[in-house]
């Protein structure tokens, strides 16, 4: 396969290179990032500045394309300006941090993952529950293993999987189970502090995720230890109130 990796995390980010080191041996491998972190930047993409690629050499010789944008715009990029031909599949990831609940609206990972399936393009966002992360061959291993199967079986046009890993070896996973995307959120905060000319200002944080009680839903799955697989859809129409919506009496008085 051609497999083209891209991540929220940079260009130097362990998780890309570990991704790498577990397919490089067995596919062609193209890497387009970030010049730098983008995390939590969403699925935005630059239009009032301008793109800028270097080619770089990273990780011990390893060769990729770094790109001042965002992670949407490294994959768009990519499949416009880098690859010469269409890639079979796009992964993002591994990204240090679990990306369930409502954080997939706001991840960079899942961005990157989702504008590949706007082009039609397969693709799978990876990320491990961290902060620390101690298992990203663990990761990078079950990716391999996914990224065959989509060979085999394919994704519809405009879906992507969303993979959520628990830090551990895999032989100690609980599990593996397709989720749903769930609505656990997290405990946001903000920290107010005062600049040395007294002006306030805030350090946006959070104390932690809340999980969904509904066994199905991703954040759940991935606390009682299990590999998280979410299919997410570029179509956000929420099909069921579509039709309620066409009872409304909807005027244009």
């Amino acid at each position: 396969m051609k497999i083209l990796l891209t991540n929220d995390d940079g260009v130097h980010a362990p998780g890309l290179w570990s991704l790498h080191h577990r397919l490089a041996p067995h596919h062609e491998v193209t890497v387009v990032a970030p010049d730098r972190e983008r995390s939590a930047i969403g699925h935005a993409i630059s239009l009032h500045r301008p793109l800028r690629s270097m080619a770089v050499t990273v990780n011990g010789g390893q060769s990729a394309v770094a790109v001042n944008g965002t992670p949407a715009d490294c994959v768009k990029f990519a499949l416009l300006e880098v690859v010469a031909s269409r890639p079979d599949l796009v992964i993002s990831g591994i990204n240090p941090g679990a990306n369930v609940g409502i954080n997939i609206n706001y991840s960079g990972t899942v961005a990157a993952a989702r504008e590949a399936a706007l082009y039609g393009v397969p693709a799978i966002a990876v990320s491990l529950e961290g902060p620390v992360c101690r298992h990203m061959d663990s990761a990078a291993r079950f990716a391999l293993n996914l990224a065959e199967r989509i060979q085999r079986y394919g994704l519809p046009r405009g879906t992507l999987l969303n993979v959520n890993l628990p830090d551990q070896p895999l032989d100690q996973v609980a599990g593996v189970k397709v989720s749903r995307h769930g609505f656990g959120r997290l405990a946001d905060r903000f920290e107010k502090r005062t600049d040395p000319r007294q002006r306030p200002y805030f350090w946006q944080g959070a104390d932690g995720q809340c999980f969904d009680d509904q066994p199905e839903a991703d954040g759940a799955v991935l606390a009682a230890g299990c590999i998280s697989i979410t299919p997410l859809r570029c179509d956000m129409t929420d099909e069921g109130f579509y039709e309620q919506l066409h009872h409304w009496d909807l005027r244009c008085d």
